[in-house]
């Protein structure tokens, strides 16, 4: 099994159940505004240059980001939600908060890329909607994705 080339953990703040996988350059960090029932159902919504992923809590959140050389291999049943989503990048790719700053950010190969969005934990959510132990993971990796896909469906 492959390690990928760059790794960290973040803390990340999801206001509004939502952050940012994007190209700053390309979103001209400007983020969707516009949201369905089905994206919110997705619990993913995708635009030129950004993934918005949303996790369950509107709290800070725990999120490993990896960028790997190779798609990584995944066991798919140790997750409760997975989609997979395309991100074009001029050379840079951020782990940004919706209305807080950035976390990480990684300089690659231009390029399209895939973001991969694992969740788990997602039944661990306490009665008022701020405690749990849901846990994100975002693998990234060089190639192309066509469109938003839901991997694994969690309700």
């Amino acid at each position: 099994m492959s390690t990928p080339r760059h790794r960290c953990r973040l803390a990340v703040f999801a206001d509004y159940h939502q952050f940012y996988v994007w190209d700053p350059e390309t979103t001209g960090r400007q983020a969707p505004e516009q949201w369905s029932n089905q994206d919110v159902a997705n619990r993913a919504k995708v635009a030129s240059g950004v993934v918005v992923v949303c996790p369950i809590r509107n709290m800070t959140v725990p999120v490993e980001v990896g960028i790997w050389n190779l798609e990584p291999q995944v066991v798919f049943n140790a997750w409760q939600h997975v989609i997979e989503a395309p991100l074009p990048t001029k050379g840079k790719i951020e782990i940004h908060e919706c209305t807080g700053g950035s976390h990480a950010c990684f300089a690659v190969e231009a390029g399209d890329y895939t973001v991969r969005a694992l969740f788990r934990g997602l039944d661990t959510l306490s009665e008022d909607g701020l405690d749990g132990k849901d846990f994100y993971e975002i693998q990234i990796w060089k190639a192309p994705c066509a469109g938003l896909k839901i991997i694994r469906k969690w309700d």
